[in-house]
């Protein structure tokens, strides 16, 4: 099979790197164009990306000369979006109407009605929006969004007990690593020794963008789930992993063996697909009562899994439980080029 030309957006900052990083290799896509900022503009990749990643930039785009972000420089249908929201918006949709498809990880078009929002694993039918999006936007090309790195595992951990007891209120207190705030992250004066409570913008995210995935398709707009969400956020010292402690009330009382067994059973159409980025197991569940931690469970399944421990009774809710997943990897560039994926599996890119 010939290799569907792709490129990355951003591709010099951390989630453009993981994206080339995860892209060198992948027997879908071969990457044909790098963009960057003017500074980066017109110079070898490998000179201007200060690569943060173990290694080295992957031979295979090392010597590559980075373009400007603009569709009539990218010879590509289908591009990785690693921009930051402040420029993201105009320049994603420059690309979609010039006829590329684009996965963004940007939050510019998340909440957008016509715009999907995908977790492959919960709601595949959305990218349906984009027939709406393109009727109502006049693109011949569409944007697909994935969400905040802590509503991705929140909502892959919901899904399975959406569908099997239903899902009334759910109370979330996050501990989310540094690097979530970007490269060079938080200041080491402020997060030694110390935890932040406030991450401006974050638990809006988390409060609504599940509510989007986990709601339904009907007559070209999404319903979003009848699910209350509260969040709490925190930066804690750890460099990658967010942590989740989630207390969850149930439309249907299940035990907390019950609920590990959904969650452990759980699969979704990458799984079904065989798409090259899957996990095998989407959630990985742990037994132990200290388990899961970030040092030790961030990287399962190449950290495109999340896992699940400490299933117990909530003495106010149902169940209460821990999520951990790699908030770079899973919540980000990963999350990225699986929506990429998808979008070929479903045939709107080839």
């Amino acid at each position: 099979m010939a290799k569907i030309p792709v490129a990355v957006l951003g591709a010099t900052g951390l989630v453009g790197q993981r994206l080339v990083r995860r892209l060198a290799d992948h027997p879908w896509f071969e990457v044909v164009a790098l963009t960057g900022s003017a500074r980066s503009e017109g110079k070898r990749y490998a000179d201007v990306v200060r690569w943060r990643l173990p290694g080295d930039p992957p031979p295979q785009v090392a010597d590559m000369i980075v373009q400007p972000s603009d569709p009539a420089h990218v010879p590509a249908k289908l591009v990785f979006s690693a921009l930051p929201s402040s420029i993201a918006a105009d320049i994603e949709a420059a690309f979609a109407q010039a006829g590329a498809f684009v996965s963004s990880n940007a939050r510019n078009y998340r909440m957008h009605a016509d715009v999907p929002l995908v977790l492959p694993e919960v709601n595949p039918d959305h990218l349906a929006l984009l027939h709406v999006q393109q009727r109502q936007r006049g693109w011949t090309g569409g944007i697909v969004t994935n969400a905040n790195c802590v509503a991705i595992p929140l909502t892959l951990a919901l899904k399975p007990l959406q569908d099997a007891f239903g899902v009334e209120q759910v109370f979330v207190v996050t501990m989310q690593a540094i690097s979530g705030a970007g490269y060079p992250g938080v200041a080491s004066l402020d997060i030694v020794d110390n935890v932040i409570p406030f991450i401006s913008g974050e638990e809006p995210k988390i409060e609504s963008e599940p509510l989007k995935m986990l709601g339904t398709l009907s007559d070209d707009t999404v319903e979003a789930a009848p699910i209350a969400i509260s969040a709490q956020a925190n930066r804690v010292a750890t460099r990658d992993g967010h942590m989740l402690c989630v207390s969850v009330k149930l439309k249907q009382q299940a035990t907390p063996a019950e609920v590990a067994e959904v969650l452990r059973a759980f699969r979704g159409k990458p799984q079904e697909l065989n798409l090259p980025s899957a996990a095998p197991t989407p959630i990985v569940v742990r037994e132990e009562d200290d388990r899961p931690q970030p040092v030790r469970d961030r990287d399962a399944a190449g950290g495109m899994a999340i896992t699940v421990g400490r299933i117990r009774e909530c003495p106010l809710f149902d169940v209460k439980f821990v999520v951990l997943g790699h908030n770079t990897e899973r919540g980000a560039a990963a999350a990225a080029l699986l929506n990429g994926e998808l979008l070929k599996a479903e045939g709107f890119v080839a």
